[in-house]
């Protein structure tokens, strides 16, 4: 069985080896012993009930119970650019006319922009890929919501997520050739290792003013916007669930930014609170979302539901171990897809 549970000062290894597997442009999660154990430390302190919320990072894991082995992670940022600044590009148009020559053109701008800041952001999504089957990568991301519906008050009231954006089968950003090299002469990959420490530098070395991109190469163009191929399944799901591109990406590799406020996401505003009913008796059927009520001790799994009252499902005795719950307790539940319902 497949459940997602706060993340464990024990997962180093398995969150070590994960790491090793996201490749070039993923940030938040990158193949380094330091921003994983620091990565580690954030997740398992943003649990503690003490904790200032504003300033959490919240970090799942997806367990295999059968093996014990951790195989996916994802994280939710209460607040990004509290501490350090939380950049991105703002794409607009300008319009330049002249009546007296008939001409008449729109450009597509980029400006440098902080409008994120205090957003609640989802992060750190990353499955192993020998286990992207089965609804597991559904599992996993969804399992969020899960926890934003119960814990609302501890996160701003629109949420974040940025997508990776494209990069060529060598791993190359044409967005980062076209752009970001002429002001920083480094690589994509050591441009993106060098943010996990400070992004200081990128105000001090990206131009001030608006970026006109029909001064770029086509390629780069072409790129704004664009998801990595490995990254468009996860943007298709938070579009599914109410998330949209509203005009910001990233300053590295042009990945967009989308949004959705906290109660519009479709897992959350139709989620559900009932009372569960353990049972013997196997459950068939649609799958849903179920996870239970704890902040420290959160679990959420796919589950198929008995209804046994208008607000009362019955489970699996399994299911109930991995949810860590038992008869009487309560489970909030919503259908795993977005066009079925309770």
């Amino acid at each position: 069985m497949m459940v997602v549970r706060p993340i464990r000062t024990d997962d180093w290894q398995s969150l070590r080896t994960l790491a090793s597997k996201t490749g070039p442009g993923f940030t938040s999660l990158q193949d380094d012993d330091v921003q994983v154990q620091a990565k580690l430390d954030a997740g398992v302190a943003a649990f503690d009930p003490s904790r200032e919320p504003k300033q959490a990072s919240y970090l799942f894991a997806l367990e295999d119970t059968e093996t014990g082995e951790v195989v996916g992670c994802c994280g939710i940022d209460a607040a990004v650019g509290l501490d350090n600044p939380w950049y991105n590009y703002r794409v607009g148009t300008i319009v330049q006319a002249s009546k007296e020559l008939g001409v008449y053109s729109k450009t597509q701008i980029l400006t440098l922009s902080n409008d994120y800041t205090g957003f609640s952001e989802l992060c750190s999504l990353f499955l192993d890929p020998d286990y992207r089957h089965s609804k597991n990568g559904s599992l996993l991301s969804k399992a969020r919501f899960m926890f934003l519906a119960q814990f609302a008050d501890r996160f701003y009231h629109t949420i974040l997520a940025e997508m990776r954006g494209y990069s060529d089968e060598n791993g190359v950003s044409p967005f980062w050739e076209g752009l970001g090299r002429h002001f920083f002469t480094i690589d994509f990959d050591q441009a993106d290792q060098l943010t996990m420490h400070s992004k200081v530098f990128i105000a001090e070395l990206m131009p001030k003013y608006p970026i006109y991109t029909n001064l770029l190469p086509q390629e780069a163009v072409d790129a704004i916007a664009q998801t990595h191929k490995n990254t468009t399944p996860a943007r298709r799901l938070l579009e599914n669930e109410g998330f949209r591109y509203t005009g910001h990406v990233d300053i590295f590799d042009a990945g967009p930014a989308l949004e959705a406020p906290l109660q519009d996401i479709r897992a959350v505003r139709e989620s559900r609170l009932v009372t569960v009913v353990v049972s013997a008796e196997e459950t068939h059927g649609q799958q849903y979302l179920v996870s239970n009520t704890h902040f420290a001790d959160f679990r959420c799994v796919l589950s198929a539901l008995n209804r046994v009252g208008p607000d009362r499902v019955q489970i699996t005795h399994s299911k109930a171990k991995s949810l860590n719950v038992k008869t009487g307790d309560t489970l909030r539940v919503v259908a795993l897809s977005a066009e079925r319902s309770f």
